[in-house]
């Protein structure tokens, strides 16, 4: 963007109750109505920047009010847009990233400068790190102001171009609509990933022509020739080839044709870390999930195979456990991602297929092999281990204390086709890991980057985005804390997720590592927790302690009985045992 002149600047600073500056492009300004002429035809800025919002398809948009962006607030009144207000930005940025991943559209968070922008730092790391497409609003100081360090002033490109993939500001106010329209396109072009737009509240104000710019394409790449040629050739020379799914960037018909696909050919499918669902959970060409604390039945996966088809994603520090594709790896492969710059990327690349994943499964479909006895073999005997894996524990309870294995095996019997679960970060998740039954894409929303506080505000946006889907969240409670808060929003909203807690009153994961390197010296590790039925009684929602595993069926009874008839969240807090693990 081009930069004002230095005239200007110093003009503007010396006159606080200044407009936006007088020096604009002439060339923009000329098609169109001056910002100061009168007429019904014009509509401030940040009106236009709202009812652009709307034309993208944006549904809703997760706030936390600040007064810098108060022009947007008044355009989002009788928008059509949903406005949640949530109860702290680092909510709203996750509820806004979780959003991002269920649809094909960022999701939108709009919070105000310095302490809000620092807040919701956090959910722009995850939509960093786990490629998701997202739009963050912020509000910012008058441009009369820029430069002092006036109340809350901070340098929006250095607190965030290092994680997103454009930061933008607002200093033109006839361009408003453009700049969502680029913030839209930058957002899903390429790998997905986080943008963030600065709103001064001056220019926000001004006046300009309601014409919309109209949405950018984002081109979708596809198997050329050549492309196709490989990989049928290494399909056709390949005994053991595996698919990996990931990524965030999937339609629910590419998943299906995909799947379709794998099964016809008996090849056989992984998840990505914490994606699991692209590939539904009892397709005979599922495998299970690779990531860290991979499970047996996917854990020699990487070293078996002689051929790996990326689609969606790249093998990263995750999937391959540290980087573990050295140079000397000898494994062929294709990855099948939008992103030219193959960031993340570990070890060596065959080819790479410059694709999102909807282009790739549609001419992958042209590509028909002859079923070979070694892929028959080889995934029969892969989706066998991941088939005793997932296979649930007994379902009737133990005497002691409550089991989260009791808890899944009377769970998942209950639940719906099409249920989903979300889930931060910390041991509490490999539950989910293991026996949750994703039967569809968007069925697993989680943070990738290992981001604890994700659980609550993410089962929100989930439950907020299809109300007739039945929403599970597992959270720790260490996690739950961090954003329990928001049970608030839920309540205000409706929102009817079933949270379950799982309380080992310490911090399990950082415990796991330490015993590991500093064994028998507990330290930084333990908590103290509260009543947490109670804390969701007092939101609002249903509530109910549980510390003996035999009152765990009648516990799961009444919280989706109370979701059902009463539309509320549910919440179990259920009290385990130190030291307990799914596998």
């Amino acid at each position: 963007m081009t930069p004002e002149p230095q005239s200007t600047l110093a003009t503007a600073r010396t006159t606080p109750d200044a407009e936006a500056p007088a020096a604009v492009d002439t060339s923009r300004t000329e098609e169109q109505p001056r910002p100061d002429a009168p007429g019904p035809a014009l509509k401030s800025a940040g009106h236009v920047i709202v009812d652009s919002l709307v034309a993208h398809g944006v549904e809703r948009t997760y706030v936390v009010p600040g007064e810098s962006f108060l022009d947007v607030l008044d355009g989002l009144h009788s928008s059509g847009i949903q406005t949640v207000v949530c109860r702290h930005e680092g909510g709203a940025a996750y509820m806004a990233e979780a959003d991002g991943k269920m649809h094909q559209r960022p999701g939108v968070a709009m919070v105000t400068r310095g302490p809000g922008a620092a807040n919701a730092h956090v959910g722009l790391h995850t939509a960093w790190q786990d490629s998701t497409p997202m739009l963050l609003f912020v509000g910012l100081i008058p441009f009369a102001h820029r430069d002092p360090e006036a109340f809350q002033e901070f340098d929006i490109k250095a607190w965030f171009d290092t994680g997103a993939k454009r930061v933008m500001t607002l200093d033109h106010p006839e361009r408003a609509s453009e700049i969502v329209a680029e913030a839209m396109f930058a957002a899903m072009s390429g790998r997905p990933g986080p943008v963030v737009v600065g709103l001064p509240e001056d220019i926000i104000r001004q006046e300009i022509s309601p014409v919309l710019h109209p949405a950018i394409p984002v081109a979708a790449g596809g198997m050329a020739r050549t492309d196709a040629e490989a990989l049928e050739a290494a399909l056709a020379e390949s005994s053991k080839p595996l698919f990996v799914t990931g990524g965030n960037d999937w339609t629910q018909e590419a998943a299906d044709q995909l799947t379709t696909w794998l099964e016809e050919h008996r090849i056989p499918a992984a998840a990505e870390w914490r994606t699991q669902g692209t590939v539904p959970f009892d397709s005979p060409s599922y495998v299970g999930p690779i990531g860290y604390g991979r499970p047996r039945p996917t854990y020699d996966l990487l070293e078996e195979t002689d051929l790996l088809v990326f689609v969606g994603t790249v093998p990263g520090d995750v999937i391959t456990d540290g980087f573990v594709c050295r140079q000397d790896w000898n494994k062929k492969n294709f990855l099948v991602t939008a992103d030219p710059s193959l960031r993340g990327r570990s070890g060596p690349v065959s080819r790479q297929v410059l694709a999102k994943p909807e282009a790739f499964v549609r001419d992958l479909r042209n590509i028909r092999l002859p079923v070979k006895d070694e892929w028959k073999a080889w995934t029969g005997r892969m989706r066998t281990e991941q088939e005793r894996f997932a296979a649930l524990p007994p379902a009737a309870p133990a005497a002691g204390q409550a089991r989260m294995d009791t808890l899944m095996a009377n769970l998942v019997p209950r639940l719906p086709a099409d249920a989903v679960v979300t889930f931060g970060a910390g041991e509490h998740t490999n539950w989910a890991h293991r026996y949750f039954p994703t039967r569809r894409y968007a069925s697993m929303i989680s943070a990738r980057n290992g981001s604890m506080g994700y659980s609550v505000p993410s089962a929100i946006a989930a439950s907020l985005a299809d109300p007739r889907r039945r929403v599970v969240t597992i959270a720790g409670d260490g996690e739950f804390l961090m954003n329990g808060q928001e049970l608030a929003t839920a309540a205000q909203y409706g929102a009817t997720p079933l949270v379950i807690v799982m309380d080992n009153q310490e911090y399990g994961t950082i415990r796991t590592h330490q015993e590991r390197h500093y064994p028998a010296r507990i330290s930084g590790t333990q908590l103290q927790n509260p009543d947490f039925g109670l804390m969701a009684r007092a939101f609002g929602g249903f509530g109910v302690t549980v510390r003996e595993d035999e009152d765990i069926p009648a516990a799961l009874d009444a919280a989706l009985e109370s979701i059902d008839q009463d539309n509320v969240f549910a919440l179990i807090h259920l009290v385990v045992e130190q030291r307990v693990k799914a596998y």
